[in-house]
């Protein structure tokens, strides 16, 4: 299928983001709103959000900021319902919104609430979102795509990140379990797993520390919050138009190394 300005892809489409306050959700949101969609952006702190609204309309983009915490299913329904009142449909969706991230320790040291709690954001948030963004998508009868954001710490153990790995884990089976359910009615469900990315943890932790990330990257470098945004365009346009049920690894070949290619790689 071909779009009539191949240069906007998603002109006429709404467009959903969550976690869209910082780092990779604002960048994909930047990214969806530049190729022609309308693109909500939600997240819990409305002040970021109205920033990443006014930059997009700077850029010519058209967006609104819609606050939400998607660990909550109140929270999740009304926003849907918003964006049903607002706009009648749901064409395209990032859930991005995660959480959980404390440091690193052992399983046994890990408390039950901290697990919970990044099982809570991270997982049943993403089945939240899908739930109500499917219904949603369903009333309109047009199909959709949805990207949910996993990790390379979704396909493969990280020592001392129980919690986070289990859920992201789980983001993986998530989204292969909606991509085939819905199948049949045009709604495509994939994720990303993203590997080392220059967000503002990253760029806080110092030069030392970023060298060292890049140096276990086999191509060499970290990436950037514009290689997420890029992929996940792609996967909500038709260009991935088949496309669905798999998770894409944006980790600079990360996840293709055996361990001993990566101990070297860390050499």
């Amino acid at each position: 299928m071909t779009t009539a300005d191949p240069l906007r892809p998603l002109s006429g489409k709404v467009a959903l983001v969550t976690g869209a306050s910082r780092g990779i959700g604002a960048e994909i949101a930047m990214a969806l709103a530049g190729a022609g969609a309308q693109v909500v952006l939600a997240a819990r702190d409305g002040a970021r959000l109205s920033e990443k609204v006014a930059a997009i309309a700077s850029a010519g983009g058209s967006a609104v900021a819609m606050t939400a915490d998607v660990g909550n299913e109140d929270s999740v329904k009304a926003l849907l319902s918003r964006i049903r009142d607002r706009f009648s449909r749901l064409d395209v969706a990032v859930n991005n919104a995660a959480g959980g991230g404390r440091i690193p320790a052992p399983l046994a040291e890990w408390a039950s609430e901290e697990f919970d709690s990044a099982v809570s954001v991270n997982l049943r948030g993403v089945f939240l979102c899908l739930k109500y963004e499917i219904e949603l998508m369903l009333a309109g009868g047009n199909g959709g795509a949805i990207v949910n954001m996993s990790s390379t710490a979704g396909e493969q153990g990280v020592a001392g990140m129980s919690g986070y790995v289990a859920s992201k884990f789980g983001v993986g089976g998530l989204t292969r379990v909606a991509a085939l359910d819905y199948a049949s009615e045009g709604i495509r469900v994939n994720a990303i797993a993203p590997g080392p990315i220059l967000t503002e943890r990253l760029a806080g932790a110092g030069q030392a520390a970023r060298e060292r990330v890049a140096a276990a990257v086999p191509l060499g470098r970290i990436g950037t919050t514009a290689d997420i945004a890029a992929a996940a365009l792609w996967l909500c346009s038709e260009q991935s138009s088949f496309v669905t049920g798999t998770v894409v690894a944006v980790d600079g070949g990360r996840l293709a190394g055996t361990p001993a290619f990566t101990t070297q790689a860390n050499r």
